[in-house]
């Protein structure tokens, strides 16, 4: 069993930048690939990013790449989402996940998730 903990979600204008954390504790963090997912308000949840267990290995979405960031510190068991140059339809509950897979699209293990909300 992994648990997940999102935060560092929040209220931002137009063109600013958040950083959102996911602290993960259970089963041996390192060991699992992480994932972004986010889901707006009225539509399904898509992938935003995800990364390898060593970090070595990254894939982003074509509506944010170049603009989010995914990295991850197996010191700390944490895996951290930076948005940068935010966009109005960047709202949405963000939820990270783990599984011992990178390429899955239901990964096994998720959070509880954190809301960004992007003004214009």
């Amino acid at each position: 069993q992994v648990q997940l903990v999102e935060s560092g979600g929040g209220l931002v204008q137009a063109g600013g930048s958040l950083r959102l954390s996911c602290a993960g504790s259970g089963r041996t963090f390192n060991g699992y690939a992480m994932h972004w997912f986010r889901q707006a308000p009225g539509k399904e949840r898509e992938f935003v990013a995800r990364i390898n267990w060593s970090g070595s290995t990254t894939y982003y979405a074509d509506s944010v790449k170049g603009r989010f960031t995914i990295s991850r510190d197996n010191a700390k068991d944490t895996v951290y989402l930076q948005m940068n140059s935010l966009k109005p339809e960047d709202t949405a509950v963000y939820y990270c996940a783990a599984d011992l897979s990178l390429g899955v699209q239901h990964p096994r293990y998720w959070g509880q998730g954190t809301q960004v909300t992007v003004s214009s």
